[in-house]
């Protein structure tokens, strides 16, 4: 879901694309590389390679992308929606932006070409880009999820490395059903943004106006975390 009070992160970088891309990336690289993003306080990297039908789909002729995970603070999350929230959300949205574009200099640096998915151009959802990723789903509250939390913003560079470590199969498929048994989130949202088919009105949904996060307060991925969930589910299937 797009927040439409962020405002457009600054352009920092500080080093140009290298005019001779480099498209394969060493382990010992990418794992120094995913070392100084979790430094930076990002709480995982994950890797998408769109294919054919979704760059059709979304007219784009890029694929390679790096996704950049950082847990939305959780003090500012359990504030009620205002415009003080809105604020602070913004400032940490900025914060790991700028992060993002130190983390592409350093691609750049290295050979490889970098540039940032703008987050809040409608012209592609990088909810879809996630998914593509087969390390996410996305959930009965249409949130997109991620081992690492429900609480995430995400960030996205496009890049010219061919052989990031794609996954083939998602283990997080079992997650709908599990959201199937559940249903808090539409039970007890504050403002009934959801209609009869269980969609999200967002004309009605307040968090893209007003910061409302109770959604994810409410969600037992948030309040537990995915593998204690993950225990209890299986438990249920016995």
């Amino acid at each position: 879901m797009r927040f439409v009070y962020h405002q457009p992160v600054p352009d920092f970088y500080s080093v140009d694309n290298p005019t001779d891309q480099d498209r394969h990336v060493s382990d010992v690289f990418l794992r120094e590389f995913e070392d100084i993003a979790v430094a930076s306080q990002f709480a995982g990297v994950s890797y998408s390679r769109l294919d054919d039908e979704f760059k059709r789909e979304w007219d784009i002729d890029w694929d390679n992308i790096i996704i950049l995970k950082y847990h939305m603070s959780e003090d500012i999350l359990k504030m009620e929606p205002s415009r003080e929230k809105c604020r602070l959300e913004d400032a940490e949205f900025q914060e790991f932006g700028a992060k993002t574009f130190a983390l592409a200099d350093i691609l750049r640096e290295n050979g490889f070409r970098a540039d940032l998915i703008n987050p809040l151009d409608d012209r592609v959802s990088l909810r879809a880009i996630a998914m593509q990723s087969n390390d996410a789903i996305i959930t009965r509250s249409g949130m997109c999820m991620f081992k690492e939390g429900l609480n995430l913003g995400l960030f996205m560079i496009k890049t010219s490395i061919e052989n990031l470590p794609f996954k083939t199969e998602n283990d997080l498929l079992w997650v709908p059903d599990y959201c199937s048994t559940c249903g808090v989130c539409i039970d007890r949202c504050p403002e009934n943004a959801f209609d009869g088919d269980e969609k999200i009105l967002r004309k009605v949904c307040t968090a893209h106006r007003k910061g409302c996060s109770r959604c994810i307060d409410l969600c037992p991925f948030y309040k537990r975390g995915y593998e204690k969930v993950r225990k209890r589910y299986l438990r249920m299937k016995k």
